[in-house]
């Protein structure tokens, strides 16, 4: 594997962070708390590893200038601008409410899950829409 197929990595990452988040609500609005748990650390897990990858290849690489045109520009910029500003509130967010949940404060968790799993959510799946827009389109 070289530094080029990062982005593409990243994208799988994003992507399976995505499932993972929504299994785990899945799971925990039908009273499987247990499984609900485990996903949500594999959820972090996968997210660490695409942020570690991100870094690595954007500090290898520096940043890549999309080059599309059109009304597709406008888009592309829209999606990125708030990704960009939503993904600074993902580690924080995310590591305070799995936090919560381990110290079984479940209400503060709840309450603060209800944050953190739409922010976490867009996050993650723009992501993958960013790859696209970057590199496939």
């Amino acid at each position: 594997m070289s530094i080029h197929d990062l982005p593409l990595a990243n994208a799988i990452l994003n992507g399976t962070s995505t499932v993972l988040l929504i299994a785990g609500y899945y799971l925990i609005r039908n009273g499987q708390a247990r499984y609900h748990h485990r996903v949500m650390v594999t959820a972090f897990c996968v997210s660490c590893a695409f942020l570690i990858s991100y870094l690595v290849y954007h500090a290898s690489v520096g940043s890549v200038k999309y080059t599309g045109q059109g009304w597709l520009r406008a888009v592309y910029f829209s999606i990125l601008i708030s990704h960009t500003l939503l993904a600074a509130l993902v580690p924080p967010l995310a590591i305070i409410t799995l936090v919560r949940a381990v110290r079984k404060r479940f209400d503060s968790h709840m309450r603060l899950a209800r944050w953190t799993l739409p922010v976490w959510l867009y996050v993650s799946f723009t992501g993958v829409l960013i790859y696209l827009m970057l590199y496939r389109f």
